[in-house]
């Protein structure tokens, strides 16, 4: 029989997220119940919550950064037991016949995958997301949280870490690559801790010198105020894999440029503008302009696995559910270092 979970909700555009239900189903056979433990908050959320985006489906419950553990579990679920601990990422679903699902890339889905929070589930009803003290998934889509990993800092790491994971494995950093990470905030100190862990030259371009201590202190060898011009002058073709996690505009031509031969520049960081450059920008020395997104539930997996051997987890501010709108407004101000972190024991 279904049960209500406490939850804060979204229930429209320009209101502020107030507390209440979410109706939550019971396991089915091949699903695994999870009392949520912490939930990250991630700049999609408030887009979501916000309404910047189109099709929102209102009331809608944010929250794809979960970190739980398991109280139930259906009768054929084999993966993992009441007490695991567990997470949820970006999406709790997908065709699971296509090539892209077959090899382990759900979230390519030909067919889309079912996002966490504003989608369809196969029931037919809307999903609601990690704002609330509990969750249904199947369990082909829960994550095993390593013991190594607080759950607190571990639930971050379910985009914000593979976000930043996926690119670097893909485009292979490690010892001698020169990796370069464009914003010092919740995703892009992820990406300082997890490339400096896998060996790789690691270099900062940030508006501004403010957060150099940070960025050292993480992993960074190098850190450059992209807001001195002097800068693109210095770093011309120096790196063999740039990844920009901002979401402000910027002059694509200018990083190319600090690509060297067969370097890449990958876009995980959302521009609210179509994107611009000059061919030259990309025949000069082979340069590739790329895009990446969350990873599939192995490599998602591999990047917990990473994370907990190497100590590695997201610097959060933990804060109740009441702050939640708070917190949303500082994330827009760019006031945190570096990711919130809800207590679900708030909700």
């Amino acid at each position: 029989m279904p049960t209500l979970a406490k939850a804060y909700v979204a229930i429209s555009p320009t209101a502020p997220l107030e507390s209440g239900t979410v109706e939550r189903r019971d396991p089915g056979e091949c699903e695994v119940g999870i009392a949520i433990k912490f939930t990250g908050i991630c700049h999609s959320d408030i887009h979501t919550a916000r309404g910047d985006w189109t099709s929102i489906n209102y009331p809608v419950v944010v929250g794809h950064e979960i970190a739980g553990v398991v109280e139930a579990v259906g009768a054929k679920v084999t993966r993992y037991s009441v007490g695991d601990r567990v997470g949820v990422g970006c999406f709790v679903d997908s065709c699971r016949d296509c090539a892209n699902c077959r090899a382990g890339e759900e979230q390519h889905c030909l067919l889309g995958a079912v996002s966490t929070y504003n989608s369809v589930g196969r029931d037919g009803l809307p999903t609601a997301g990690g704002y609330s003290s509990s969750i249904v998934v199947d369990e082909n889509y829960v994550l095993r949280i390593p013991d190594g990993l607080p759950l607190d800092s571990a639930a971050p790491l379910l985009c914000a870490g593979i976000t930043m994971y996926s690119p670097l494995r893909n485009w292979n950093a490690g010892p001698g690559k020169r990796v370069a990470i464009i914003g010092m905030g919740g995703l892009g100190h992820m990406g300082v801790k997890m490339a400096a862990a896998m060996g790789a030259e690691v270099t900062v371009l940030s508006q501004s010198l403010k957060k150099e201590e940070d960025a050292r202190r993480l992993g960074a060898q190098h850190y450059y105020a992209t807001s001195d011009r002097a800068s693109f002058e210095v770093l011309a073709g120096r790196f063999d894999l740039i990844i920009n996690t901002v979401s402000a505009d910027i002059d694509v031509d200018q990083y190319l440029s600090l690509l060297a031969l067969d370097g890449t520049l990958v876009l995980v960081g959302l521009p609210s503008k179509p994107l611009t450059q000059r061919a030259w920008s990309l025949v000069a020395f082979r340069r590739n302009l790329a895009g990446s997104k969350m990873g599939g539930v192995p490599q998602t997996q591999e990047m917990l696995n990473f994370c907990a051997a190497h100590g590695l987890g997201a610097e959060v501010e933990v804060i109740q559910a009441s702050k939640i709108n708070d917190a949303f407004d500082r994330v827009i101000a760019s006031d945190v270092r570096y990711r919130f972190v809800i207590d679900a024991g708030t909700f």
